[in-house]
C-alpha cells in the first residue's frame, strides 16, 4: 500500500463521516452503535468495503422519506447488524474458536 492509497483512503473516510455528521440524530446514534459493533466482532473480510456506505445508503433514503431510524430497521439493532453480515466469518468466530 502506497502513501498515495492511504491518503485516498482518508479521504473516502472522512467523506463517509460527513455523510454520517449529516444524518438526523437518531439515525447517527444507530449508525455509531452498529459501527462500534462491527469494529469489535465484525467480520474478517469485507470484498468490497461497501458494508457501512451501504448502511448510510439505506440510512438517507429512510430519513429523506420520513421515516425513523427503528421502522427501518426494527427495534432490535445487534438483529440488524448481525443479518448483515451473517455469511461472513467475524472476529467473534474467531473468539468463539480459540476457547475450545
Amino acid at each position: 500500500m502506497s502513501i498515495q492509497d492511504i491518503i485516498e483512503g482518508k479521504k473516502h473516510w472522512w467523506a463517509h463521516v460527513t455523510r454520517v455528521k449529516a444524518l438526523p440524530p437518531d439515525y447517527q446514534i444507530v449508525y455509531k452503535e452498529i459501527q462500534k459493533y462491527y469494529f469489535k466482532v465484525g467480520p474478517v473480510e469485507l470484498p468490497d468495503l461497501t458494508l457501512l456506505p451501504g448502511i448510510v445508503d439505506f440510512f438517507e433514503e429512510g430519513a429523506a422519506d420520513g421515516k425513523g431510524v427503528l421502522e427501518l430497521i426494527g427495534t432490535d439493532v445487534a438483529a440488524f447488524a448481525d443479518d448483515l453480515i451473517k455469511d461472513q466469518r467475524t472476529y467473534g468466530d474467531i473468539y468463539r474458536e480459540s476457547l475450545l
